[in-house]
């Protein structure tokens, strides 16, 4: 007997059944002006996951030094790369590209039982919207997978709480499971090689050093039990084991330093 056949024949309907899986990534502006700029960024720098100086001695110079001059600039790198014909960043076309594809694979597997939506950590769609989203379509489980193959605390952890904080407003909460980092995964490690195999083709094209270039964190994070490092070390030596080349031909250097203390080395910039 099913559990609707158990149900009085006044009870009212009840929607469940169905799995939500929801891709995370960073977050976008919504427009690259001065103010877009601004709200964007006060939201992921007031992220303590991402910057966890004091909020006494953080906020006053975010607020009126970095958010008044800061905004201009990333509005005017942003307009370089803008996606111009449906104005929006390049990571919200794509994500919601990968949402789609992932969509139409897991529907034709498994007609109407799984929903797939996307959202940005900072920024829209939020995380909150999405999960009340699938909540409301009638998923009793979600599975949340942040798109970030190495793990840190400013990425995958705050992606993390954002989600648990969304399913704090719900007053019936679905089962819910986090996609833990795939740095290692065989099929991301794959994934990886044929795109460099696809940009070099022919031996004689290949580079002396391939740079794999990750975003940097700061250097005390290491320190302090964040595995973002060695990850990010395995998976350039797992790449160059696929693709080889040879030993020294894969080199792991980090970017985008922020602030006066030290991050991750060697920076790609040297």
């Amino acid at each position: 007997m099913t559990d609707e056949q158990h149900r009085p024949a006044d009870h009212p309907p009840i929607k469940g059944g169905k799995i939500g899986v929801l891709i995370a990534n960073l977050g976008t502006p919504s427009a690259t002006d001065y103010w877009s700029m601004r709200r964007y960024l006060n939201e992921f720098l007031s992220d303590r996951r991402v910057i966890d100086y004091p909020a006494w001695k953080w906020q006053p110079l975010l607020q009126t030094i970095i958010l008044t001059v800061r905004p201009f600039r990333s509005g005017a790198n942003y307009r370089k790369i803008w996606n111009e014909e449906r104005n929006e960043s390049p990571l919200l076309t794509i994500t919601r590209s990968q949402a789609d594809k992932l969509r139409d694979r897991l529907d034709k597997a498994h007609p109407g039982q799984i929903e797939v939506e996307f959202a940005m950590r900072y920024g829209v769609p939020s995380t909150a919207e999405k999960v009340s989203k699938l909540a409301e379509s009638g998923c009793d489980r979600i599975l949340f997978f942040p798109l970030y193959p190495q793990y840190s605390g400013p990425t995958t952890a705050t992606a993390n709480d954002a989600f648990f904080r969304a399913l704090m407003r719900l007053t019936w909460q679905p089962a819910a499971r986090t996609v833990p980092a795939y740095h290692d995964r065989p099929s991301y490690i794959e994934a990886l090689a044929r795109s460099v195999e696809r940009t070099f083709p022919n031996t004689q094209d290949r580079p002396d050093v391939l740079v794999c270039s990750y975003h940097g964190t700061p250097e005390r994070y290491l320190t302090q039990g964040d595995p973002y490092h060695c990850q990010c070390q395995k998976t350039t030596r797992l790449l160059a084991d696929r693709l080889g080349w040879g030993a020294g031909r894969l080199v792991t250097t980090f970017q985008s330093k922020f602030g006066p203390e030290e991050w991750l080395k060697p920076y790609t910039v040297e």
